[in-house]
């Protein structure tokens, strides 16, 4: 199949978010469960098409692939790197369901499976996505589904215990301080201003983030109780930061709460607000009119609904700044 070449039938979002999920993946001996290079190798690009620095539909074995293949793989796997680890999933991902992922045979190929890095640069010159796969990435909203297809699929807790999940998260909070930390006390080099891969600005960080959090609370809001799924990657709710990351680089569960998309939306411009006790106040000035639902005035002095364990409440400090910053009376 040449670049370009698709099925005469246009593929969609749901055909993707169905795909994803049945990546062929080999069983791993040695940790007792399932090789996940391939979701990592998949994350990798759409994290770096996301961040700009994959810009057409010809992916190369380049050096900030690999790289940020590594980084997830060291968040991810107690074992050490091996090149093998990127280069097999990158040259069988070609053959998982849908047929999504394709190469770009180079001249030298004779057959057989590269092993090593070195001599897959050798054997495939770049590979591709399906030209509809890679259009729905372009788009943020579909871009954030195909993710969260992957993170339901292979990184959630569905598969894994709740603890699991957590401690992945806490290697992104980690991850994204120490990235920090270099970027504040490194010299602003040239070679520093070139475009690189962020792990505080993942794809991956943020869908770990959402996915635990609306887990904690149920998949219901916190504000208003509504909830409403459709699949397992699909539901009304969100996970919501309250200091926001892109200041704070906190992706503490205590710095979340859940909240469907329009107190959400009410939230982070200040038209609610959480006292001390977790009580909803209500700014003063809304105007409102709610003929099929309740309207946002009518939960003021309610309790929001909270986590079923107490380390899990919504952050007081995060809440007295949001009061502070965000919220007019």
């Amino acid at each position: 199949m040449s670049q370009g070449q698709q099925s005469e039938t246009r593929r969609t979002l749901a055909f993707y978010c169905d795909c994803f999920p049945k990546i062929n993946v080999y069983k791993n001996k040695q940790r007792g469960g399932k090789a996940l290079n391939q979701p990592v190798l998949l994350l990798s690009v759409i994290d770096l098409i996301a961040q700009g620095l994959i810009q057409d539909n010809k992916i190369s074995i380049s050096d900030e692939l690999i790289d940020t293949f590594q980084k997830y793989w060291n968040l991810l796997n107690a074992e050490a790197f091996k090149n093998s680890d990127f280069a097999l999933p990158f040259f069988h991902l070609k053959n998982s369901e849908g047929r999504f992922w394709h190469l770009q045979f180079s001249a030298a190929y004779d057959g057989g499976r590269p092993q090593t890095i070195n001599t897959l640069r050798r054997d495939v010159d770049y590979a591709y996505l399906d030209d509809q796969l890679f259009e729905l990435i372009q788009d943020q909203n579909h871009r954030q589904e195909l993710v969260d297809a992957l993170v339901a699929a292979w990184f959630s807790s569905q598969g894994k215990a709740l603890e699991e999940i957590l401690k992945i998260n806490q290697a992104f909070q980690d991850s994204s301080q120490e990235e920090e930390e270099v970027e504040q006390s490194s010299s602003s080099t040239q070679s520093e201003k070139q475009p690189r891969f962020y792990l505080r600005k993942s794809l991956f960080r943020d869908a770990i983030f959402r996915k635990t959090v609306v887990h904690i609370y149920d998949y219901k809001c916190a504000f208003c109780r509504l909830k409403i799924t459709r699949t397992f990657t699909q539901n009304i709710v969100d996970g919501a930061h309250i200091k926001p990351f892109s200041e704070f680089y906190d992706s503490q569960i205590d710095n979340g709460l859940s909240l469907c998309k329009n107190h959400h939306w009410a939230f982070d411009h200040g038209w609610f607000c959480l006292d001390d006790n977790y009580k909803i106040i209500i700014a003063s000035d809304l105007q409102e009119e709610s003929p099929h639902s309740r309207p946002m005035k009518d939960f003021h002095g309610e309790t929001i609904l909270l986590p079923s364990s107490e380390e899990y409440f919504p952050r007081l400090e995060a809440l007295q700044w949001h009061r502070q910053t965000k919220f007019v009376t």
